[in-house]
């Protein structure tokens, strides 16, 4: 059994540095001056996941029964790491930029993505007990209607982006890179979401 919890903690743990990630994101969109700063502890907290999901991967290799089929562990880890890495691709790239003032809707649509990976952490921390798909709808519709509001409201900052009278081609170019990670960044939680729905489903 205690094998079998290690998995399970492993994953919970590449969750909650996804929300951490995504937290530190929100705290940069409220004080955009420090971002250089924000930056670094979300690079910090990136680095951290990519030593969870190595021990994950390890130990995954290293057992010969694991609590879910390797393929389901492995594709988890991954899409997990991939939400993390994608918050700090996109707040690395604010800094790399020398951004010097937020967009108004930033701080709506980092909003959105902190309530995307929490609720992504509940649904990783229900899979302990394999409950049934019926059991899990409310957090999946959940999660499906945060990435579908944070969709129209990067539409909406992106035809605004564009739209905008007299515009520096510039910043332009560059917010628009920032907002494609963010809605990179949202997506991948409802792909953790598809995926935790598909091993439910399975093991049913």
């Amino acid at each position: 059994m205690r094998k079998n919890e290690i998995f399970y903690e492993l994953l919970e743990k590449q969750a909650a540095a996804a929300v951490n990630a995504a937290q530190e994101f929100y705290k940069l969109a409220n004080d955009f001056a420090n971002l250089a700063t924000y930056a670094v502890k979300i690079k910090e907290i990136e680095s951290e996941a990519d030593h969870i999901t190595h021990d994950l991967a390890n130990k995954i290799d290293a057992t010969f029964v694991t609590p879910m089929d390797k393929e389901d562990l492995r594709a988890l880890s991954s899409e997990l790491d991939d939400v993390t890495d994608h918050i700090e691709a996109c707040t690395g790239r604010m800094a790399l930029y020398k951004l010097t003032q937020a967009r108004p809707d930033l701080v709506s649509l980092v909003t959105m993505l902190v309530r995307i990976t929490e609720a992504m952490l509940e649904a990783v921390k229900s899979i302990r007990t394999m409950p049934s798909r019926e059991q899990m709808r409310d957090i999946f519709i959940r999660i499906h209607q945060i990435e579908n509001e944070h969709d129209a409201a990067f539409r909406k900052a992106l035809a605004d982006l564009l739209n905008a009278p007299d515009a520096d081609a510039i910043k332009v170019i560059k917010w628009k890179e920032i907002y494609d990670r963010l809605e990179t960044s949202v997506d991948k939680c409802e792909s953790v979401a598809n995926t935790i729905e598909s091993v439910v489903v399975k093991y049913a």
